[in-house]
Parts: C-alpha cells; structure tokens; sequence
C-alpha cells in the first residue's frame, strides 16, 4: 500500500482544516488506518485511527470531539477532519495504514506511511 497525503497549510486559530490520505492498491478495506503527528523536537504521536469498516473508531484526548476521522472504502480515502484548530496542534501530520480489522494507537503498528503533511496553527 502506497499514501499520499494532502497538502496541509496555514490556518488560524479557531479555524479548520481537512486532510486527506490516498492509498493505492486494491486491498484497502483491508487495512486499519491512523493519523499521528510530529511536532518539532517531539516524539510522534496518536491522533486518531479507524477500522477497516469505519464501523471503530479511536481519537487522542487532544483532539477528541474536534478532528474527525473517516475513510470512503471505495475510492480509497481516508481522511481527517480538524476543527476548532489550536496553536499546539501545529505538526507534521502522517497517514499509516496497519493490515488487519482492529485499530491502535502504536506508531509501531502501522506498516505503512504517508510523507507527513505541515498544518501550521497561528495563533
């Protein structure tokens, strides 16, 4: 499986922001899916992850009840829907693609990785 990211960006604070992931292959369903991050001079981080089904799904305190995550099995997206955006959420953010039904919210679990996308949050 092969991610692209979108581009990420510049927004203010308050303000939102969607990213989108890209995945090649046709076994997509097939596969867990996670956002993390990485802040400068931060380890990488859990943000948000999904099942196969969409039907499970698992945020970081940090961002619960604000980033939004959801995939479209069919056209082989998944994406991240982030609002209400705030200073300390300026990362790099990854896309990651685990094989298997069930989420988690170790980096170490995911076999695959997007290039990491720049949201820069200005407050």
């Amino acid at each position: 499986v092969q991610l692209q990211a979108s581009r990420g960006g510049l927004v203010q604070a308050g303000g939102s922001l969607r990213l989108s992931c890209a995945a090649s292959g046709r076994t997509f369903s097939s596969y867990a899916m996670g956002w993390f991050r990485q802040a400068p001079g931060k380890e990488r981080e859990f943000v948000g992850a999904i099942s196969w089904s969409g039907g499970s799904k698992d945020y970081a305190d940090s961002v619960k009840g604000r980033f939004t995550i959801s995939r479209d099995n069919a056209n082989n997206m998944v994406y991240l829907q982030m609002n209400s955006l705030k200073p300390e959420d300026t990362a790099v953010y990854y896309c990651a693609a685990r094989l298997g039904t069930s989420i988690s919210r170790a980096h170490t679990n995911y076999t695959y990785w997007g290039q990491g996308t720049l949201v820069t949050v200005s407050s």
